[in-house]
């Protein structure tokens, strides 16, 4: 990432099993490299301490009803799926540290529609981002068809859509106006 002092910086973290959340992960970045400078970042190869980020955006699939755990990754993989399997989200989430805090954090899962509200993986996500100090966004959920995916038509526009609604601005920003 590259930037120029005083500019903006977000990080986009992203768990991704079968390659849908990641798709959401990409339009997220994409739509926030119009305003700051993005790293985009698939959580096995994330840092642990996290330098001068003024937008954190964490993303997720939604297994048994919540974040993904190794066991449910594990379930993944025997279907087919290719994601990381000791290392996701949640556990990114146990251990990372920041310096300084960033200004803002978001959440996005993508979850199977069912007639039923049945969980969510942004919703803990959001609580563990409020847990670490962080002032958290309003989050959103992208559709998939079927657990391999894929997405549901129109949901990347939705992530675009809502990416552009993120405020990034520099922290201490409101320290130097």
């Amino acid at each position: 990432m590259t930037t120029v002092p005083g500019s903006p910086r977000a990080l986009v973290v992203y768990e991704s099993m079968f390659g849908n959340t990641r798709l959401i992960a990409e339009a997220v970045a994409d739509v926030l490299s119009e305003r700051c400078a993005v790293q985009l970042v698939e959580v096995s190869q994330a840092p642990l301490a996290v330098h001068d980020v003024d937008l954190l955006v964490v993303g997720g699939p939604t297994h048994a009803l919540g974040m993904s755990r190794p066991s449910t990754r594990t379930g993944a993989r025997d279907k087919g799926a290719k994601g990381d399997v000791e290392r996701g989200v949640r556990e990114w989430l146990s251990d990372v540290t920041f310096v300084p805090r960033p200004a803002l954090a978001a959440a996005f899962d993508t979850r199977v529609r069912t007639r039923l509200p049945l969980g969510s993986a942004r919703r803990p996500i959001s609580r563990r981002l409020r847990r670490l100090g962080l002032r958290v966004a309003p989050s959103a959920s992208l559709v998939v068809a079927s657990t391999a995916g894929p997405l549901e038509a129109g949901e990347v526009e939705v992530a675009r859509r809502w990416a552009a609604q993120l405020e990034v601005t520099p922290v201490g920003a409101e320290l130097r106006s």
